[in-house]
């Protein structure tokens, strides 16, 4: 893990929970309208969370995320602040462009089916990236302005500074770690599985 970093993602403040209680170990991502270079980076190995409080958060997640949900709702910085308070690494990365991979992975997240649908089918290629994360809890939260230059749909932020990791946590041990990891490549190996047998029909 790197001391510091000043690199951040977007993401909806609902995910970034389910993220930091260890709910949940991977993200589906493609990207916003202004992306560098007009492209979704998947380039960065480490990085920090950003929450964000869009009103699609509500309606695009399953009913086992209200608490989560309910849970960020109240505790919302206010609307100068960018609070952050999980720290990412990137234990693998896939390109999924089949629906029956996705569908092996639905209990692992918390989106709703049409959220993955929508996603899925955005932009010119079909398909979704899976990082699979080593998420960290920070051991108290880096509380900084929040500046116009992060607006914006896209998904990386440079922050003004960079920010230590030091004494961030993992929310999940080795073992259990190891085995969420071995669960996601089961389940996309199934999925890959089901995808060719239909092909077959």
């Amino acid at each position: 893990m790197q001391p510091a970093n000043a690199l951040a993602l977007k993401e909806w403040a609902v995910v970034v929970q389910a993220l930091g209680t260890g709910r949940q170990s991977v993200l589906l991502r493609k990207g916003g309208l202004h992306e560098r270079q007009s492209r979704f980076a998947t380039e960065p190995k480490e990085f920090f969370f950003f929450p964000t409080y869009v009103h699609q958060m509500a309606q695009g997640v399953v009913g086992a995320a209200t608490a989560d949900l309910q849970a960020v709702m109240k505790s919302q910085p206010a609307e100068d602040q960018l609070v952050v308070n999980y720290y990412a690494t990137v234990e693998d990365l896939v390109w999924l462009d089949s629906h029956e991979r996705l569908a092996a992975l639905a209990d692992l997240h918390c989106w709703t089916p049409e959220t993955v649908r929508q996603r899925f089918a955005y932009g010119t290629r079909a398909g979704l990236h899976l990082f699979v994360l080593r998420i960290y809890r920070l051991p108290q939260p880096h509380i900084l302005p929040l500046l116009k230059r992060y607006g914006g749909c896209r998904s990386w932020v440079d922050l003004a500074d960079s920010l230590s990791t030091a004494g961030a946590t993992p929310v999940l041990n080795d073992v259990t770690f190891a085995e969420r990891v071995r669960e996601i490549g089961g389940r996309l190996v199934a999925g890959s599985s089901i995808s060719s047998s239909s092909l077959l029909c």
